[in-house]
């Protein structure tokens, strides 16, 4: 149920931003959906739908008093923001549906298994400001806890989803993978939301999805191959990467283990010049790296 209701919203300010000239009428609308959703749709609903979608996405649909046509400001749905990338991919991921047989085998996306099971159960706790009581497992364990949390955010990083919670046991924040969720019970019980809480300042000193304090920021410099520096200008490592000269990079961003696994994936079209503790770790981790494949023994020549 829930799942639906977003994606017939998400429909909603697609079809009413793309509309040419900007923007529908009403009845145009209503047109619209009940061709799409084989439902009968009625002014009661649209009202009803405009005012969940400026709550939950924080999109005002506006109308043309003149034209009285239903518009979308362009600016506001085009900002990169993480609601126009939620928008966004439920749209790509819309059509993809709608059009599996026409397009099967011709569009290929990156599977993220752990956004399957329970990212709209949780988006869905976080609108509501609702209690979850979850069953995490660790790497480092074979069996799950059961933990009570606040939902308070979602975070997507390395074909990964994080779930951004405080800890009522634990007395504070921690992150949850949702591929090591094996339940979730919704518990009835409310909670007030911090007002100053927001998921992009907590990770903003991270690199990766795991918090870290500023005091363990290092300013790191990279020497990047020209090739290498092109896929670096379109798209940065961190929101703090900087360019000082042609092919000298800076990032300002603690030194984490999913950092040096990004870097050392770059090989030898990208150089660590500083600071000196993070150059003699990647040397060391690929150092031993390379010894694995010293052994030849196992290798066929022929």
């Amino acid at each position: 149920m829930v799942k639906e209701l977003i994606r017939k919203y998400l429909w909603l300010i697609d079809t009413i931003s793309n509309a040419s000239p900007p923007g529908l009428l009403l009845e145009d609308v209503c047109s619209r959906w009940e061709d799409r959703w084989d439902e009968a749709y009625n002014r009661r609903s649209f009202f009803n739908h405009r005012q969940a979608i400026e709550e939950i996405f924080e999109i005002e649909i506006l109308c043309n008093r003149g034209t009285r046509r239903y518009y979308v400001e362009t600016d506001e749905y085009d900002a990169p923001t993480q609601t126009s990338w939620l928008i966004n991919t439920f749209t790509v991921n819309n059509l993809l549906s709608l059009s599996r047989d026409r397009l099967q085998g011709r569009v290929s996306v990156e599977d993220v298994p752990s956004g399957q099971k329970w990212l709209l159960t949780l988006m869905n706790a976080m609108i509501d400001n609702e209690e979850l009581e979850i069953c995490h497992r660790k790497y480092t364990s074979e069996d799950g806890k059961t933990r009570n949390v606040r939902p308070y955010a979602l975070k997507e990083y390395g074909k990964r989803w994080y779930l951004v919670a405080y800890d009522l046991e634990r007395n504070g924040l921690r992150m949850f993978g949702l591929d090591r969720i094996s339940l979730i019970r919704p518990t009835g019980r409310k909670f007030r939301f911090p007002d100053d809480f927001d998921v992009d300042v907590l990770l903003r000193n991270s690199f990766g999805a795991y918090p870290a304090q500023r005091k363990d920021v290092r300013h790191i410099v990279l020497k990047a191959t020209e090739l290498e520096a092109k896929y670096l200008r379109d798209l940065p490592l961190h929101h703090t990467q900087k360019e000082v000269s042609p092919g000298i990079f800076t990032l300002d961003v603690a030194i984490m283990d999913d950092l040096i696994m990004e870097l050392m994936g770059r090989g030898s079209r990208l150089e660590v010049t500083e600071p000196p503790e993070l150059r003699a770790r990647i040397a060391e981790e690929l150092l031993l790296a390379a010894k694995q494949y010293q052994n030849n023994e196992s290798i066929d020549k022929k």
